[in-house]
């Protein structure tokens, strides 16, 4: 029987969301093993103006338990 956890983290770009969830996945696979997937659960961006300076993204990252 396999038993999973989840984390909560999150991660920026200055590119998109998209790619805060690619960074956020590289950052979590370097410290934890087994991760089978993640959900976001959330995006905000920062602005300035009307320039979207940095994009965020929260998510819970699932990953089996050794």
């Amino acid at each position: 029987m396999a038993v999973a956890r989840v984390t909560k983290i999150t991660a920026s770009s200055k590119t998109g969301w998209e790619d805060a969830a690619r960074e956020g996945l590289k950052r979590a696979s370097s410290s934890l093993r087994g991760i089978t997937g993640f959900e976001i659960v959330s995006q905000k961006a920062k602005v300035e103006g009307t320039a979207i300076l940095e994009y965020r993204v929260t998510m819970e990252v699932t990953f089996v338990l050794e």
